[in-house]
Protein backbone atom coordinates (compact mmCIF):
# COMPACT_ATOMS: atom_id res chain seq x y z
CA UNK A 1 0.00 0.00 0.00
CA UNK A 2 1.53 3.37 -0.98
CA UNK A 3 2.29 6.03 1.53
CA UNK A 4 0.40 9.21 0.85
CA UNK A 5 -0.38 12.65 2.13
CA UNK A 6 -3.47 14.79 2.30
CA UNK A 7 -3.10 18.51 2.36
CA UNK A 8 -5.88 20.99 2.61
CA UNK A 9 -6.84 24.58 3.08
CA UNK A 10 -5.78 27.47 5.34
CA UNK A 11 -8.21 30.37 5.33
CA UNK A 12 -5.91 33.30 6.01
CA UNK A 13 -3.65 32.95 3.02
CA UNK A 14 -3.00 29.41 1.87
CA UNK A 15 -5.31 27.60 -0.51
CA UNK A 16 -3.74 24.16 -0.28
CA UNK A 17 -6.52 21.64 -0.86
CA UNK A 18 -4.02 19.00 -1.88
CA UNK A 19 -3.97 15.26 -1.37
CA UNK A 20 -0.69 13.55 -2.15
CA UNK A 21 0.51 10.04 -2.80
CA UNK A 22 4.14 11.20 -3.01
CA UNK A 23 6.83 9.20 -4.74
CA UNK A 24 10.19 10.16 -6.36
CA UNK A 25 9.52 11.71 -9.75
CA UNK A 26 12.49 12.65 -11.95
CA UNK A 27 12.63 15.89 -13.88
CA UNK A 28 11.83 15.02 -17.51
CA UNK A 29 14.10 16.02 -20.35
CA UNK A 30 12.89 18.79 -22.65
CA UNK A 31 14.46 21.06 -25.29
CA UNK A 32 16.54 23.61 -23.44
CA UNK A 33 16.20 27.31 -23.95
CA UNK A 34 17.70 28.64 -20.73
CA UNK A 35 21.06 28.63 -19.01
CA UNK A 36 19.73 26.30 -16.32
CA UNK A 37 18.86 23.63 -18.86
CA UNK A 38 15.10 24.09 -18.41
CA UNK A 39 12.56 25.39 -20.85
CA UNK A 40 11.83 29.04 -20.17
CA UNK A 41 8.48 30.76 -20.50
CA UNK A 42 10.33 33.86 -21.67
CA UNK A 43 10.00 32.46 -25.21
CA UNK A 44 6.89 31.61 -27.21
CA UNK A 45 8.21 28.12 -27.87
CA UNK A 46 8.82 27.53 -24.18
CA UNK A 47 5.35 28.74 -23.20
CA UNK A 48 3.72 26.36 -25.65
CA UNK A 49 5.83 23.43 -24.39
CA UNK A 50 4.79 24.11 -20.79
CA UNK A 51 1.13 24.66 -21.67
CA UNK A 52 0.92 21.49 -23.75
CA UNK A 53 2.62 19.49 -21.00
CA UNK A 54 0.12 20.70 -18.38
CA UNK A 55 -2.88 20.14 -20.65
CA UNK A 56 -1.80 16.64 -21.67
CA UNK A 57 -0.82 15.51 -18.17
CA UNK A 58 -4.17 16.55 -16.74
CA UNK A 59 -6.01 14.73 -19.52
CA UNK A 60 -4.04 11.53 -18.92
CA UNK A 61 -3.95 11.47 -15.12
CA UNK A 62 -7.10 13.20 -13.84
CA UNK A 63 -9.20 10.95 -11.61
CA UNK A 64 -12.34 11.59 -13.66
CA UNK A 65 -11.64 10.50 -17.27
CA UNK A 66 -14.58 12.66 -18.42
CA UNK A 67 -12.96 15.73 -16.83
CA UNK A 68 -16.36 16.62 -15.32
CA UNK A 69 -17.73 17.04 -18.83
CA UNK A 70 -15.36 19.88 -19.72
CA UNK A 71 -14.56 19.98 -23.46
CA UNK A 72 -10.81 19.68 -22.97
CA UNK A 73 -9.98 20.00 -26.68
CA UNK A 74 -12.04 23.17 -27.03
CA UNK A 75 -10.46 24.61 -23.91
CA UNK A 76 -6.99 23.94 -25.32
CA UNK A 77 -7.89 25.61 -28.62
CA UNK A 78 -9.13 28.68 -26.75
CA UNK A 79 -6.37 29.06 -24.16
CA UNK A 80 -3.28 27.90 -26.06
CA UNK A 81 -3.03 31.11 -28.16
CA UNK A 82 -3.32 33.19 -24.97
CA UNK A 83 -0.51 31.17 -23.39
CA UNK A 84 1.65 31.63 -26.48
CA UNK A 85 1.29 35.42 -26.40
CA UNK A 86 1.56 35.92 -22.63
CA UNK A 87 3.71 38.96 -21.86
CA UNK A 88 5.19 37.61 -18.62
CA UNK A 89 5.49 34.51 -16.46
CA UNK A 90 2.73 35.88 -14.24
CA UNK A 91 0.40 36.30 -17.20
CA UNK A 92 1.30 32.86 -18.54
CA UNK A 93 0.55 31.11 -15.25
CA UNK A 94 -2.73 33.02 -15.03
CA UNK A 95 -3.69 31.27 -18.28
CA UNK A 96 -2.69 27.89 -16.84
CA UNK A 97 -4.89 28.61 -13.81
CA UNK A 98 -7.79 29.32 -16.13
CA UNK A 99 -7.19 25.83 -17.51
CA UNK A 100 -7.18 24.08 -14.12
CA UNK A 101 -10.02 26.18 -12.69
CA UNK A 102 -12.51 24.82 -15.23
CA UNK A 103 -12.41 21.52 -13.32
CA UNK A 104 -13.82 23.20 -10.18
CA UNK A 105 -11.39 21.13 -8.15
CA UNK A 106 -9.49 22.82 -5.33
CA UNK A 107 -6.80 20.12 -5.39
CA UNK A 108 -5.71 20.50 -9.02
CA UNK A 109 -3.40 23.52 -9.01
CA UNK A 110 -0.40 24.93 -10.75
CA UNK A 111 2.55 26.84 -9.26
CA UNK A 112 5.14 28.88 -11.13
CA UNK A 113 8.84 28.18 -10.45
CA UNK A 114 8.91 31.11 -7.99
CA UNK A 115 5.89 29.74 -6.12
CA UNK A 116 7.23 26.25 -5.39
CA UNK A 117 5.33 25.42 -2.25
CA UNK A 118 6.45 23.66 0.94
CA UNK A 119 3.08 22.63 2.38
CA UNK A 120 4.57 21.62 5.73
CA UNK A 121 5.82 25.16 6.33
CA UNK A 122 3.75 27.32 4.02
CA UNK A 123 4.54 30.99 3.60
CA UNK A 124 1.96 33.59 2.70
CA UNK A 125 1.43 37.34 2.55
CA UNK A 126 -0.85 38.73 5.26
CA UNK A 127 -1.94 42.06 6.72
CA UNK A 128 -2.54 40.43 10.11
CA UNK A 129 -6.32 40.30 9.81
CA UNK A 130 -8.44 37.18 9.22
CA UNK A 131 -11.83 37.72 7.58
CA UNK A 132 -14.97 35.75 6.82
CA UNK A 133 -18.44 36.45 5.50
CA UNK A 134 -21.17 36.61 8.15
CA UNK A 135 -24.72 37.76 7.44
CA UNK A 136 -23.72 39.49 4.22
CA UNK A 137 -20.85 41.40 5.87
CA UNK A 138 -17.11 40.81 5.73
CA UNK A 139 -16.21 40.42 9.39
CA UNK A 140 -12.88 40.26 11.23
CA UNK A 141 -12.48 36.89 12.97
CA UNK A 142 -9.02 37.47 14.46
CA UNK A 143 -6.30 40.10 14.57
CA UNK A 144 -2.57 39.43 14.88
CA UNK A 145 -1.25 40.50 18.25
CA UNK A 146 1.07 43.48 18.12
CA UNK A 147 0.44 44.09 14.43
CA UNK A 148 -0.52 47.30 12.68
CA UNK A 149 -4.20 46.33 12.59
CA UNK A 150 -4.34 45.79 16.37
CA UNK A 151 -2.42 49.01 16.99
CA UNK A 152 -4.90 50.75 14.72
CA UNK A 153 -7.80 49.58 16.86
CA UNK A 154 -9.13 46.78 14.65
CA UNK A 155 -10.76 44.00 16.69
CA UNK A 156 -12.58 40.72 16.10
CA UNK A 157 -16.20 41.43 15.21
CA UNK A 158 -15.42 44.60 13.27
CA UNK A 159 -16.79 44.73 9.72
CA UNK A 160 -14.66 45.68 6.71
CA UNK A 161 -16.24 48.59 4.81
CA UNK A 162 -13.75 49.43 2.08
CA UNK A 163 -10.31 48.70 0.61
CA UNK A 164 -8.49 51.56 -1.08
CA UNK A 165 -11.79 53.46 -1.24
CA UNK A 166 -13.64 50.61 -2.96
CA UNK A 167 -16.57 49.00 -1.10
CA UNK A 168 -15.58 45.69 0.46
CA UNK A 169 -18.64 44.02 -1.09
CA UNK A 170 -17.43 44.98 -4.57
CA UNK A 171 -13.92 43.66 -3.92
CA UNK A 172 -15.38 40.49 -2.44
CA UNK A 173 -17.54 39.90 -5.51
CA UNK A 174 -14.48 40.31 -7.73
CA UNK A 175 -12.41 37.88 -5.66
CA UNK A 176 -15.31 35.43 -5.65
CA UNK A 177 -15.40 35.48 -9.44
CA UNK A 178 -11.72 34.49 -9.41
CA UNK A 179 -12.40 31.42 -7.22
CA UNK A 180 -13.98 29.22 -9.90
CA UNK A 181 -11.57 26.42 -8.99
CA UNK A 182 -12.98 25.90 -5.50
CA UNK A 183 -14.65 22.55 -4.77
CA UNK A 184 -17.69 24.05 -3.02
CA UNK A 185 -19.45 27.40 -2.88
CA UNK A 186 -18.64 27.80 0.82
CA UNK A 187 -14.95 27.12 0.14
CA UNK A 188 -14.99 29.66 -2.68
CA UNK A 189 -16.53 32.31 -0.44
CA UNK A 190 -14.04 31.58 2.33
CA UNK A 191 -11.12 31.87 -0.07
CA UNK A 192 -12.50 35.08 -1.56
CA UNK A 193 -12.64 36.64 1.91
CA UNK A 194 -9.11 35.45 2.65
CA UNK A 195 -7.83 37.07 -0.56
CA UNK A 196 -9.40 40.50 -0.10
CA UNK A 197 -6.05 42.08 0.80
CA UNK A 198 -3.97 40.15 -1.73
CA UNK A 199 -0.97 41.97 -3.15
CA UNK A 200 2.81 42.04 -3.28
CA UNK A 201 4.70 41.66 -0.02
CA UNK A 202 5.95 44.81 1.71
CA UNK A 203 3.32 46.97 0.01
CA UNK A 204 0.63 48.92 1.88
CA UNK A 205 -3.14 48.95 1.66
CA UNK A 206 -5.68 51.33 3.17
CA UNK A 207 -8.81 49.89 4.76
CA UNK A 208 -11.82 51.15 6.66
CA UNK A 209 -13.52 49.09 9.38
CA UNK A 210 -16.59 49.74 11.47
CA UNK A 211 -17.55 48.52 14.92
CA UNK A 212 -21.26 49.21 14.55
CA UNK A 213 -22.94 50.16 11.29
CA UNK A 214 -25.86 51.68 13.17
CA UNK A 215 -23.77 54.24 14.99
CA UNK A 216 -22.35 57.27 13.23
CA UNK A 217 -18.64 57.91 13.56
CA UNK A 218 -17.80 54.33 14.46
CA UNK A 219 -15.48 53.78 11.50
CA UNK A 220 -11.72 53.33 11.76
CA UNK A 221 -9.23 53.85 8.92
CA UNK A 222 -5.96 51.93 9.01
CA UNK A 223 -2.95 51.54 6.74
CA UNK A 224 -1.80 47.94 6.69
CA UNK A 225 1.41 46.42 5.43
CA UNK A 226 1.45 43.12 3.53
CA UNK A 227 4.03 40.98 5.31
CA UNK A 228 5.42 37.54 4.46
CA UNK A 229 4.56 35.06 7.21
CA UNK A 230 5.01 31.34 7.75
CA UNK A 231 2.77 28.70 9.29
CA UNK A 232 4.68 25.83 10.92
CA UNK A 233 2.94 22.76 12.35
CA UNK A 234 1.59 23.53 15.83
CA UNK A 235 -0.26 21.46 18.44
CA UNK A 236 -1.80 23.27 21.41
CA UNK A 237 -3.49 21.74 24.44
CA UNK A 238 -5.40 23.93 26.86
CA UNK A 239 -8.06 23.24 29.46
CA UNK A 240 -11.46 24.78 29.98
CA UNK A 241 -14.00 23.73 32.59
CA UNK A 242 -11.89 20.68 33.39
CA UNK A 243 -11.67 19.31 29.85
CA UNK A 244 -8.66 19.50 27.50
CA UNK A 245 -9.00 21.14 24.09
CA UNK A 246 -6.61 19.79 21.44
CA UNK A 247 -5.94 22.11 18.52
CA UNK A 248 -3.53 21.34 15.68
CA UNK A 249 -3.30 22.93 12.25
CA UNK A 250 -2.03 20.08 10.06
CA UNK A 251 -1.30 16.36 10.01
CA UNK A 252 2.45 15.75 10.09
CA UNK A 253 4.39 13.03 11.98
CA UNK A 254 5.67 15.32 14.73
CA UNK A 255 2.10 16.36 15.57
CA UNK A 256 1.05 12.71 15.94
CA UNK A 257 4.06 12.04 18.18
CA UNK A 258 3.25 15.05 20.37
CA UNK A 259 -0.36 13.95 20.66
CA UNK A 260 0.63 10.41 21.65
CA UNK A 261 2.99 11.75 24.33
CA UNK A 262 0.23 13.95 25.70
CA UNK A 263 -2.17 11.00 25.78
CA UNK A 264 0.36 8.67 27.39
CA UNK A 265 1.89 10.88 30.06
CA UNK A 266 1.00 14.51 29.42
CA UNK A 267 -1.95 16.84 29.68
CA UNK A 268 -4.41 14.37 28.15
CA UNK A 269 -3.64 11.41 30.38
CA UNK A 270 -6.66 10.33 32.39
CA UNK A 271 -8.98 12.92 30.83
CA UNK A 272 -12.68 12.02 31.01
CA UNK A 273 -13.27 13.66 27.66
CA UNK A 274 -11.67 16.06 25.21
CA UNK A 275 -12.40 18.43 22.34
CA UNK A 276 -10.54 18.01 19.04
CA UNK A 277 -10.60 21.43 17.37
CA UNK A 278 -10.18 20.99 13.60
CA UNK A 279 -11.60 24.37 12.60
CA UNK A 280 -8.27 25.65 11.29
CA UNK A 281 -6.91 22.28 10.11
CA UNK A 282 -6.36 22.03 6.36
CA UNK A 283 -5.05 18.45 6.21
CA UNK A 284 -1.65 16.81 5.84
CA UNK A 285 -0.21 13.27 5.80
CA UNK A 286 -2.94 10.66 5.45
CA UNK A 287 -0.70 8.23 7.33
CA UNK A 288 -0.44 10.72 10.20
CA UNK A 289 -4.21 11.08 10.12
CA UNK A 290 -4.44 7.28 10.40
CA UNK A 291 -2.07 7.29 13.39
CA UNK A 292 -4.22 9.89 15.15
CA UNK A 293 -7.47 8.13 14.29
CA UNK A 294 -5.97 4.96 15.79
CA UNK A 295 -5.89 6.64 19.21
CA UNK A 296 -9.68 6.97 19.20
CA UNK A 297 -10.95 3.99 17.19
CA UNK A 298 -10.45 0.22 17.56
CA UNK A 299 -7.61 -1.37 15.65
CA UNK A 300 -8.62 -2.36 12.11
CA UNK A 301 -11.36 0.26 11.74
CA UNK A 302 -11.90 1.07 8.06
CA UNK A 303 -11.39 4.80 7.37
CA UNK A 304 -12.49 4.72 3.72
CA UNK A 305 -11.15 4.06 0.23
CA UNK A 306 -9.20 5.94 -2.43
CA UNK A 307 -10.04 4.90 -6.00
CA UNK A 308 -8.30 5.67 -9.31
CA UNK A 309 -9.78 6.75 -12.64
CA UNK A 310 -10.60 3.12 -13.47
CA UNK A 311 -12.52 2.76 -10.21
CA UNK A 312 -9.93 0.47 -8.63
CA UNK A 313 -9.19 0.77 -4.91
CA UNK A 314 -5.67 2.15 -4.56
CA UNK A 315 -5.59 2.58 -0.80
CA UNK A 316 -7.89 1.68 2.08
CA UNK A 317 -6.45 3.11 5.34
CA UNK A 318 -7.25 1.31 8.59
CA UNK A 319 -6.44 2.12 12.20
CA UNK A 320 -3.49 0.24 13.69
CA UNK A 321 -1.73 -0.62 16.93
CA UNK A 322 1.65 0.97 16.13
CA UNK A 323 2.50 4.36 14.68
CA UNK A 324 3.92 4.39 11.17
CA UNK A 325 6.47 7.19 11.60
CA UNK A 326 7.54 6.43 15.17
CA UNK A 327 8.64 3.37 17.12
CA UNK A 328 5.79 3.81 19.58
CA UNK A 329 2.54 2.01 20.13
CA UNK A 330 -0.59 4.03 19.60
CA UNK A 331 -1.85 5.57 22.86
CA UNK A 332 -5.54 4.80 23.26
CA UNK A 333 -8.07 7.35 24.49
CA UNK A 334 -11.37 5.96 25.75
CA UNK A 335 -13.08 9.11 27.04
CA UNK A 336 -15.82 11.11 25.34
CA UNK A 337 -14.82 13.11 22.25
CA UNK A 338 -16.31 16.16 20.54
CA UNK A 339 -14.93 17.43 17.22
CA UNK A 340 -15.20 21.08 16.10
CA UNK A 341 -15.35 21.84 12.37
CA UNK A 342 -15.66 24.84 10.07
CA UNK A 343 -15.55 25.62 6.36
CA UNK A 344 -11.74 25.66 6.76
CA UNK A 345 -11.68 22.02 7.92
CA UNK A 346 -10.34 20.23 4.86
CA UNK A 347 -8.92 17.05 3.37
CA UNK A 348 -7.32 14.72 5.96
CA UNK A 349 -9.14 16.63 8.71
CA UNK A 350 -12.43 15.87 6.98
CA UNK A 351 -11.57 12.16 6.76
CA UNK A 352 -10.80 12.03 10.49
CA UNK A 353 -13.99 13.91 11.40
CA UNK A 354 -16.06 11.68 9.10
CA UNK A 355 -14.60 8.49 10.60
CA UNK A 356 -15.29 9.62 14.16
CA UNK A 357 -18.79 10.73 13.20
CA UNK A 358 -19.74 7.61 11.22
CA UNK A 359 -18.61 5.28 14.01
CA UNK A 360 -20.43 7.47 16.58
CA UNK A 361 -17.17 7.83 18.43
CA UNK A 362 -17.54 11.60 18.52
CA UNK A 363 -20.12 14.32 18.11
CA UNK A 364 -19.28 16.84 15.41
CA UNK A 365 -20.16 20.44 16.26
CA UNK A 366 -19.76 23.60 14.18
CA UNK A 367 -20.09 24.27 10.47
CA UNK A 368 -20.05 22.24 7.28
CA UNK A 369 -16.51 21.33 6.23
CA UNK A 370 -14.74 22.34 3.04
CA UNK A 371 -15.70 19.34 0.90
CA UNK A 372 -12.15 19.14 -0.45
CA UNK A 373 -11.03 15.49 -0.43
CA UNK A 374 -9.24 14.16 -3.51
CA UNK A 375 -5.84 12.52 -3.91
CA UNK A 376 -2.65 13.29 -5.82
CA UNK A 377 -0.19 10.45 -6.41
CA UNK A 378 2.78 12.72 -7.03
CA UNK A 379 3.61 16.29 -7.94
CA UNK A 380 4.38 16.80 -11.61
CA UNK A 381 7.32 19.03 -12.47
CA UNK A 382 6.66 21.17 -15.53
CA UNK A 383 9.42 21.78 -18.12
CA UNK A 384 10.17 25.27 -16.75
CA UNK A 385 10.43 24.07 -13.15
CA UNK A 386 6.85 24.92 -12.20
CA UNK A 387 4.69 22.40 -10.35
CA UNK A 388 1.39 20.83 -11.30
CA UNK A 389 -0.80 19.02 -8.77
CA UNK A 390 -3.47 16.78 -10.29
CA UNK A 391 -6.24 14.95 -8.48
CA UNK A 392 -5.70 11.31 -9.42
CA UNK A 393 -7.80 9.67 -6.70
CA UNK A 394 -11.35 10.02 -5.44
CA UNK A 395 -12.29 9.22 -1.84
CA UNK A 396 -15.28 7.68 -0.11
CA UNK A 397 -15.77 7.02 3.58
CA UNK A 398 -16.30 3.58 5.10
CA UNK A 399 -20.02 4.13 4.53
CA UNK A 400 -19.34 5.00 0.89
CA UNK A 401 -20.05 8.72 1.33
CA UNK A 402 -18.20 10.93 -1.13
CA UNK A 403 -16.80 14.02 0.63
CA UNK A 404 -15.50 15.97 -2.38
CA UNK A 405 -17.88 18.79 -3.23
CA UNK A 406 -20.04 17.94 -0.24
CA UNK A 407 -18.10 17.94 3.00
CA UNK A 408 -19.37 16.85 6.41
CA UNK A 409 -22.60 18.08 7.92
CA UNK A 410 -22.11 18.48 11.68
CA UNK A 411 -24.33 16.65 14.12
CA UNK A 412 -25.16 20.10 15.47
CA UNK A 413 -24.75 23.21 13.35
CA UNK A 414 -23.29 26.12 15.32
CA UNK A 415 -22.31 29.27 13.42
CA UNK A 416 -20.73 32.31 15.12
CA UNK A 417 -22.38 35.69 14.80
CA UNK A 418 -20.66 39.03 14.54
CA UNK A 419 -21.64 39.77 18.13
CA UNK A 420 -20.13 36.47 19.28
CA UNK A 421 -16.81 37.48 17.74
CA UNK A 422 -16.99 40.99 19.14
CA UNK A 423 -17.72 39.70 22.65
CA UNK A 424 -15.09 36.96 22.49
CA UNK A 425 -17.64 34.13 22.71
CA UNK A 426 -16.74 30.78 21.15
CA UNK A 427 -20.23 29.33 20.94
CA UNK A 428 -19.20 26.07 19.29
CA UNK A 429 -16.58 25.36 21.95
CA UNK A 430 -19.02 26.25 24.74
CA UNK A 431 -21.52 23.80 23.32
CA UNK A 432 -18.83 21.09 23.01
CA UNK A 433 -17.86 21.52 26.66
CA UNK A 434 -21.51 21.31 27.69
CA UNK A 435 -21.81 18.00 25.86
CA UNK A 436 -18.71 16.65 27.62
CA UNK A 437 -20.12 17.66 30.99
CA UNK A 438 -23.33 15.79 30.25
CA UNK A 439 -21.42 12.70 29.09
CA UNK A 440 -19.22 12.84 32.19
CA UNK A 441 -22.24 12.94 34.54
CA UNK A 442 -23.86 10.02 32.72
CA UNK A 443 -20.74 7.91 33.12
Amino acid sequence: MPKFQLIGYRSLACALFLVFFLSPFPLPLYPSSSASGRVTTATREGRLIVFDEAWQTIRERYYDPTLHGVDWEELRARLRPLAAEAASETEFYAVLRRLTSRLRDAHTRVYSPDERFDWQRPTYVSVGVALREIGGEIVVTSVERGGEAERGGVRAGDALLSIEGEPAAVVFARRLAEEVGASTDSAARQQAAARLFKGARDTFVNAVFTKDNERAGATRSVRLRRVLQSRPPVLNVQKSEGFPIVNFNMFVPEIASELMRALRKGELRGARGLVIDLRENGGGHAETMTDIASAFLPQGTNLGEFTDREGRVSSAPQTRAAMLFAADAVAEFRGAVVVLTSTRTASAAEILAAALQETRRARVIGENTCGCVLAIRRRHTLPDGGLLDISEMDFRTARHTRLEGRGITPDELVTPTRRDLRDGRDVALAHALALLKTASRQN
